[in-house]
């Protein structure tokens, strides 16, 4: 996800002002420096009530953090000591786990499918275990696959006729089949 570019936002606010005070319009200024017709329009009453310095600093994007600097650091803490100390069964964080220890530690209730977004501004990503028996004999399996596997994997048949139907077998002598539109078909009366 792309961050703002608040220096690039701030300088077309400072053209926007500029341009305002030569006399042009809101659709001018729209046109000139890419934006919407409506930005330019909350640009210019801003402008006009405020002056430039009500239209110099662009507002933060979206909804602020329920959660502090603090809150968050303590989370990452609690995420940290890893799932079985905080009472549950596996070794695996899931989403609606963490919103529980999110819950537990900050007293703030996040929905298990935004919890995911508090997870990438600590830096964490997604990682799905490796699924695999505790019994599995290594060795036995490279085996299984160097010398069973080949006797019994289906190849292709070679040289025939092969069809674009994967379940139908190509036609034995080619001909066209007799749908609509094919040359050659005797039409019923």
């Amino acid at each position: 996800m792309a961050r703002r570019d608040l220096q690039a936002l701030r300088r077309r606010r400072r053209q926007a002002v500029g341009l305002f005070a030569r006399g042009a319009t809101q659709a001018e200024v729209a046109r000139r420096l890419g934006v919407s017709r409506q930005t330019a329009l909350v640009w210019s009453r801003t402008w006009a009530r405020g002056g430039a310095a009500a239209l110099g600093e662009p507002g933060r994007a979206g909804r602020p953090s329920r959660l502090e600097a603090g809150e968050r650091k303590a989370v990452e803490r609690a995420l940290l000591r890893g799932p079985r100390a905080h009472g549950f069964a596996t070794d695996l964080w899931t989403l609606p786990r963490i919103a529980v220890v999110i819950e537990r530690v900050t007293g703030v209730a996040y929905h298990p499918g935004h919890v995911w977004k508090l997870l990438r501004q600590l830096g964490w990503s997604l990682q799905r275990p490796t699924t695999r028996a505790r019994e599995r004999d290594e060795v036995a399996v490279r085996r299984w696959v160097r010398e069973t596997w080949p006797g019994i994997k289906k190849t292709p048949a070679g040289g025939g006729r092969r069809s674009s139907s994967s379940t139908r077998v190509g036609s034995p002598n080619g001909r066209r089949s007799g749908g609509p539109g094919r040359r050659g078909v005797r039409r019923r009366s």
